[in-house]
């Protein structure tokens, strides 16, 4: 069976590199295969032609001016309705992910993907290079496949899978490859589109017991789909997305695609194997039938959809007009009126979210925001980073949680019981509600390198319906048996006060006075990296 590692995030492991050689940083080329002639193209513009286009046709015009929406927060669903979508296309599949593992839920979705290519669906793939890992490549093969093209996203010179060398270019070109696409974005027959956290890979469909992450996607129908495909475009057509041929010596030859297909079905005989739910889930049709059906029935409301510019490093410096969407981000979170709720995995909000914190504060609007613990992260840098920030915030009265590694109570998480055993659950999710009337979900962290170094993509939806779908959770999880609730309280000797972590074990309240931690020396070391200055990396 494909292992994959446990999942690290969204924090290039190169950026521990990047830390030591900050002098370094002024470097900033194109990538490697940008001059390499490309074609450009766009999106599928005829969805009313597909299944897909007419299910929702009748709602539509029920609805003038919505798009319908449906919350995916159950990761086996996520994966499911990725599969379901891409085996039922028609006409077009364009996915641009952060992560496209080489893993087993990676591999399946490749495998539905090279099926809906024989069948004459057009394929586009476009991935960030950040993050890969040695057995990400083998999907490259798949350009042998007259309609498949995959487009690599600032990509690094350097095509093995040796951390060190990978982590001496980081730190030489810095300026360029500190710069990266986190967008996760499917778009089906340009009818049907899923938008939010989850990358490619069994941490983030939470099937695998050594990492998994509880993460949230929209799917979405609509008007709003065609405005999704534009972004996708408008990346896809970047200087930025480096076609795989130039990267690899040329298109592949059909005997590597040929290899490619048996390595799929090895995967899947594996799969079979150990993972007979998952596929048996995937067979029944839902969650994908039942939308279609209206048995899970959509909430249909008008919605905003923010992105960044592909070069969006230049449009922060002001040498080109473009997108930064924090901004907008920022003006919802700033007109909340009574209650502000917000998820997000890592929270290092610098200035401006400080301001925008004790904004709200001084209008006295209830602030809840659930983030990692010490205990559940996968990203001790980050961690570090939230830690200075942690006293702040509840001065300011903000309600402050961390998610436990090992949940009391699974509803409203994600994972299964048979998961919830092994005790390493982190959050992934990236959602706010904005006065139980307006949401937010997509790719963007509240820290600074979503704010500000990394593209990123979600929607504002104007639904109470989801809004308190995502409330009535977020008061699940946060419920002490789940998360530890965050406190300051006065020393012994009345000479300050400290940080103590409320939450419940065998039905017993408990105080802690020390952080808990998931491996030893894991508390110290966070307190060391906690004095680097780097907020603008995390």
């Amino acid at each position: 069976m494909v292992r994959s590692r446990p999942g690290t995030g969204c924090k290039p492991l190169r950026r521990w590199a990047a830390c030591a050689v900050l002098a370094l940083a002024a470097c900033s080329s194109l990538p490697p295969g940008a001059d390499y002639p490309r074609r450009a193209s766009t999106a599928f513009r005829d969805p009313g032609a597909t299944a897909f286009g007419r299910a929702f046709a009748a709602d539509a015009a029920a609805h003038p001016g919505a798009s319908g929406f449906r919350l995916i927060p159950v990761g086996l669903d996520g994966f499911a309705l990725r599969m379901q979508m891409i085996q039922s296309a028609e006409r077009s599949l364009d996915l641009q992910y952060y992560i496209f593992r080489g893993d087993n839920t990676g591999s399946l979705l490749t495998a539905a993907i090279l099926d809906s290519a024989d069948r004459g669906v057009h394929v586009r793939i476009l991935v960030d290079d950040g993050e890969t890992m040695a057995g990400d490549e083998r999907i490259l093969a798949l350009v042998a496949h007259p309609r498949i093209e995959v487009r690599i996203f600032n990509p690094f010179a350097y095509r093995g899978h040796i951390e060190a060398l990978r982590a001496i270019e980081y730190g030489l070109e810095f300026g360029r490859l500190d710069y990266r696409m986190h967008n996760k974005l499917l778009v089906a027959d340009g009818a049907m589109a899923v938008v939010g956290g989850r990358n490619l890979s069994d941490p983030y469909f939470q099937v695998n017991p050594e990492s998994q992450f509880a993460d949230d996607d929209v799917l979405a129908v609509g008007p709003v789909v065609p405005q999704l495909a534009d972004v996708f475009d408008e990346f896809w057509n970047s200087s930025l997305a480096i076609p795989s041929e130039a990267l690899s010596g040329g298109r592949p030859a059909p005997g590597d695609l040929a290899t490619y297909r048996d390595r799929l079905a090895q995967d899947r005989l594996l799969w079979d194997d150990e993972g007979k739910d998952y596929l048996r889930k995937v067979a029944t049709g839902v969650p994908l039938a039942d939308v279609i059906a209206g048995r899970l029935p959509l909430a249909w409301a008008s919605a905003t959809l923010i992105h960044d510019s592909p070069d969006k490093r230049l449009v922060s410096e002001g040498a080109m007009v473009g997108r930064l969407m924090h901004r907008a981000v920022a003006r919802a979170a700033e007109g909340v009126k009574s209650e502000l709720i917000m998820v997000t995995p890592y929270l290092i909000p610098g200035t401006e979210g400080m301001r925008i914190f004790s904004d709200l504060r001084g209008r006295n609007v209830r602030v809840r925001v659930l983030t990692n613990s010490l205990e559940s992260s996968t990203e001790i840098l980050a961690q570090a980073g939230y830690m200075r920030y942690r006293a702040r915030l509840l001065d300011e009265g903000v309600e402050l949680y961390e998610i436990r590694s090992h949940l009391g109570n699974v509803r409203g998480s994600g994972e299964n019981a048979t998961m919830a055993r092994f005790g390493t659950y982190a959050l992934h999710a990236k959602m706010f509600v904005f006065d139980r009337s307006r949401i937010f979900i997509g790719s963007m962290n509240f820290d600074q390198r979503s704010m500000h170094l990394n593209t990123e993509i979600g929607l504002l939806i104007d639904s109470s319906v989801l809004a308190q779908q995502i409330a009535v959770r977020f008061d699940a999880m946060v419920r002490r048996e789940n998360a530890y609730t965050l406190a300051l309280r006065a020393d012994a000797q009345g000479s300050g006060r400290h940080l103590v972590w409320l939450t419940r074990e065998d039905g017993k309240d408990l105080a802690l006075d020390t952080e808990p931690e998931r491996e030893p020396f894991q508390r110290p070391w966070a307190n060391v990296l906690s004095w680097l200055p780097i907020d603008r990396e995390l």
